[in-house]
């Protein structure tokens, strides 16, 4: 793959004017590209040396520049020797005009503590000084391609030769400062405490340059960049005092900014090219846009960046929860088994080549690491329960924890991607029970049950779990405003994380109820409805406005939203419309939609229906609206679908329920006439369905006209199917469709209009609560990219990509042989009422269920990858994973004027290694 953003000249300098021959030669000066310094390429005005730097220097600040030389600090008097053309007052306003557009800095780091300017390198130097000013990068945006430029190209050839510890070039990972406390072998500049006691009262925070640098061509990664980069000592004054947006912080404000830093996933980084004495910032860096990152991750150099510790997994405390995983700047730690293969044998998991293994080149770059980081299974599969479900939630971590009797840690860990547990617990279809390993033994684990059990704290005051939000600003929360019409799972997922992230999203919802279907599609004696409230009322804790009884397109429209501040929308209304099928009298007074009944029945659970009813549909609206019919006190309720009962939709044990309350059932049928007298059904015609779907698996039934069956009855419910009541919502929005969907990118969810999104059934056709929520996610975190300024909707995301591991080449020697424990029921509630006479685990059933999990994942670690930040092990819950020095040699700190005394020995020390272990 190419260097994406190679080539690239600005508009600046296209045209006929000669280049500035002053600026060329201070580009070569300052620069530390081979090929230019040993004379073998010239610069010219398409070279990121001239452009970068021509619009923020005149030529006679680069005559002085070039006579200060590069990293030679100097004070005024000694530069008015150099320049004695000037008055030192005339000198001291070209110093200050430098030092405001970043080309050069200034210290006190001399014995008489006198002001001394330095010439610095472009990187790290000017080209991020130029972006940590505001007006500079305003005026001058091509500023941030310059940072990039200078950050990657005159490192392409050098980076597989550098030695452990950077030999004096960049930037150089800090491990989190718990992460190595019990590390007795530990160096004092490992520590961050040890920085921050050597440069005592001498901190500012400082916009992070390659946040904003990104911005500027539109790969920003949606952080706020003001205040993650910590400036120390001299360096502090100079961010505050030259308009790089410093500004002066305690150090108690600074451990607060580390610890916001990794709760967010940012790598802590020093400078790195003044040897073990001096460093001049700390940074916070998200790898989705560090250029000092992504020297050691294009380039797979982690030499580059690495610290002297490397993560490893205790297997065995490892419940594959995949925590360390999702926070893994360098994609080193993923997803794999636990378990051994079926001969005994553990499964290998290759490194990553090194440089020092073999000849490298472009072929071993990796471009877009920011993708390919974000990973989390390794090919070889890991637990399916995880890769089942559609939201991927840590099944096997909150079993664990469930297990152990944390039921609130559990519950945090299921809301990572599932904000609706309590619902999901009683509507889901359990594609993690169908996929769970244990099956191949005996019967899956009960997980949805106990996923049931967990979540119902949250019905309790004292238990009820708020999440902690983890918003990437200093700035307290996020202003923009950002409406969400529909309050579905959907909707409401996406409110939720939206909210955690630092937002106060409004939900818009028409009907008076919050929920959407699984308030209005799901009956109570399923899913009772103060469960819904309860899961809702925590988003209203975190900050998430509802209004109900607002038809958005009726009541107000988009257009006006955006008169009033809002700067997203995210459209999830659902299917909440019943499908006709198209048959004389399917009119008449008696016939009505499943999706119709259901919600009648949701607001008034007394409605009664008069004589037999007859429900068309096979699927699990179906039974739901069968087993309403009954409550409904109708005298014989009669179900009817085309597909046999061997292969209808709904689920076998929905079948069985229904056939227990007397609903009976008649399979291979499709409607034919609805017959009517008056004006009010009498009865159903059907005929015989000869085929459902063809050869190709479509939905294309065929039918015997001749072979009928006729079912009187006082009325016909159509379960057939959901479509969208879209109104006048998209009124005057160019949202485009195809077909009754709108056209949106499969990623982001983002339509033709920049600003909408959509999700939820209305975008896939009628799915699962749990699609809808993982649907909800992923909205939220593309409107969170969208409304910040010069981000990317697509880079450095999570592609869920997950493979289950080979269930039939597994080892289970020892497992806890109890059998799976079934839900009890309230016998006292009556079978035909409203109400779930269904019970919850109770605890001692949890903990026998949860024995039951084989804990089949686990992470694992690619030591040539990692780069030692210490990042996973504030994620575990379980302790298994740990930082240990293996890399002592990565803690030695060069100085920049050394760095070929290091890198040259030791790319030939390489290059004799491969040379001959070609030859073995």
């Amino acid at each position: 793959m190419a260097d994406p953003l190679g080539g690239f000249v600005p508009e600046t300098v296209k045209n006929d004017e000669p280049a500035r021959e002053a600026v060329l030669r201070l580009g070569k000066v300052v620069t530390d590209r081979a090929e230019v310094l040993l004379g073998k390429e010239k610069l010219t005005k398409e070279s990121p040396e001239y452009w970068g730097i021509a619009p923020l220097v005149t030529d006679e600040q680069c005559e002085i520049a070039i006579k200060m030389k590069k990293r030679k600090p100097r004070t005024l008097s000694e530069i008015k020797k150099l320049c004695p053309q000037y008055s030192e007052e005339e000198l001291l306003k070209e110093l200050e005009e430098m030092s405001y557009n970043g080309i050069i800095e200034w210290n006190y780091e001399n014995p008489q503590h006198e002001k001394q300017w330095v010439l610095p390198m472009y990187v790290p130097g000017a080209a991020e000084f130029a972006n940590m000013n505001e007006q500079v990068l305003k005026d001058h945006p091509e500023m941030g391609r310059f940072f990039e430029r200078m950050s990657r190209i005159p490192l392409e050839k050098v980076t597989p030769m550098v030695p452990l510890g950077g030999a004096g070039i960049g930037m150089h990972v800090i491990p989190v400062e718990k992460a190595i406390g019990m590390e007795n072998q530990s160096v004092s500049v490992e520590h961050i405490s040890h920085w921050l006691d050597k440069y005592e009262g001498k901190y500012a925070k400082s916009p992070c340059s390659c946040r904003r640098s990104r911005t500027t061509y539109g790969e920003g990664c949606a952080d706020d960049p003001e205040g993650w980069c910590i400036a120390v000592g001299d360096m502090a004054d100079y961010v505050v005092e030259t308009g790089k947006g410093g500004q002066y912080i305690t150090k108690e404000e600074a451990l607060e900014i580390f610890k916001k830093a990794e709760d967010n996933g940012f790598v802590h980084q020093i400078t790195n090219i003044d040897g073990e004495d001096k460093i001049f910032a700390i940074c916070n860096c998200n790898v989705n846009v560090c250029y000092a990152l992504r020297t050691s991750q294009l380039f797979n150099t982690p030499n580059m960046s690495r610290s002297a510790y490397v993560a490893h997994v205790e297997t065995e405390k490892c419940v594959a929860c995949g925590r360390c995983v999702e926070v893994c700047p360098a994609g080193a730690a993923t997803l794999g088994q636990k378990l051994c293969k079926k001969d005994g044998s553990k499964v290998e998991y290759p490194k990553m080549p090194l440089p020092s293994e073999k000849k490298w080149g472009p072929e071993m770059w990796t471009e877009n690491y920011r993708d390919k980081n974000r990973i989390e299974t390794h090919e070889s599969g890991t637990a399916p329960c995880k890769t089942a479900c559609p939201a991927h939630i840590a099944v096997q971590g909150y079993l664990k924890l469930a297990a152990q009797g944390r039921y609130t840690d559990a519950l945090e860990l299921i809301k990572k991607n599932n904000p609706l547990p309590a619902i999901c617990g009683h509507v889901c279809n359990r594609r993690c029970e169908d996929a769970c390993t244990r099956a191949t033994i005996d019967e899956a684990i009960a997980i949805d049950e106990v996923k049931k059990f967990i979540a119902m704290q949250d019905l309790k005051a004292e238990t009820r779990f708020i999440p902690k939000k983890v918003v990437p600003t200093l700035d307290g929360e996020f202003k923009q405003k950002i409406a969400i019409v529909g309050g579905g799972p959907a909707g409401i997922s996406c409110a939720f994380y939206l909210a955690e992230k630092g937002y106060k999203p409004t939900i818009f919802e028409k009907n008076e109820k919050l929920g959407g279907m699984v308030v209005y599609g799901i009956p109570s004696f399923v899913l009772e409805k103060d469960i819904v409230a309860a899961e809702i009322d925590i988003l209203r804790e975190m900050g998430v406005e509802f209004k109900t009884g607002v038809e958005v397109g009726k009541d107000i429209t988009l257009n006006q939203l955006r008169e009033d501040g809002y700067k997203a929308f995210y459209i999830a209304i659902g299917c909440q419309g019943g499908r006709k099928i198209n048959v004389p009298g399917e009119d008449a007074d008696g016939v009505m939609t499943g999706v119709d009944f259901l919600h009648i029945t949701t607001d008034d659970e007394n409605y009664k229906l008069a004589g037999d009813t007859v429900v068309i549909g096979g699927g699990n609206v179906a039974i739901d609206v069968s087993r309403s019919a009954v409550r409904c006190d109708s005298a014989n309720v009669y179900q009817v679908s085309l597909e046999t009962r061997d292969i209808m939709p709904a689920l076998p044990e929905e079948i069985e329920l229904a056939e227990s309350e007397g609903i009976k059932f008649h399979g291979g049928w499709g409607p034919k006439e609805i017959l009517t007298e008056n004006g009010k059904v009498t009865g159903i015609v059907f005929k015989k369905c000869t085929q459902v779907k063809n050869a190709e698996g479509r939905f294309d039934p065929l039918y015997d006209e001749s072979d009928t069956m006729t079912i009187p009855c006082s009325n016909v419910i159509l379960s057939v199917g959901q479509g969208t009541v879209w109104g006048d919502l998209l009124k005057d929005e160019a949202v485009e469709f195809r077909g009754p969907a709108p056209i949106a990118d499969p990623v982001t969810y983002q339509t033709t209009v920049d600003d909408i999104f959509v999700g939820g059934d209305m975008f896939t056709g009628p799915r699962f609560a749990i699609d809808a929520i993982a649907a909800g996610k992923e909205a939220a975190i593309s409107i969170h990219r969208f409304v910040q300024p010069g981000s990317s909707l697509t880079i450095g995301r999570n592609p869920n990509y997950y493979k289950e591991l080979d269930k039939t080449d597994i080892l289970v020697e020892n497992y806890d042989n109890t059998g799976r424990q079934t839900p009890g029921h309230n016998e006292a509630v009556d079978k035909k009422s409203f109400r779930d006479p269904k019970l919850v685990f109770t605890e001692e059933q949890v903990k026998a269920e949860t024995a039951r999990c084989l804990g089949c994942g686990a992470s694992i670690v690619d030591p040539n990858k990692c780069v030692g930040c210490g990042l996973c092990t504030t994620r575990c819950e379980f302790d298994a994973i740990h930082l240990s020095r293996d890399l002592p040699a990565a803690s030695t700190m060069r100085k920049a004027e050394d760095k070929l005394k290091y890198i040259l020995p030791n790319g030939a020390k390489q290059a004799i290694k491969i040379k001959f272990s070609r030859k073995k």
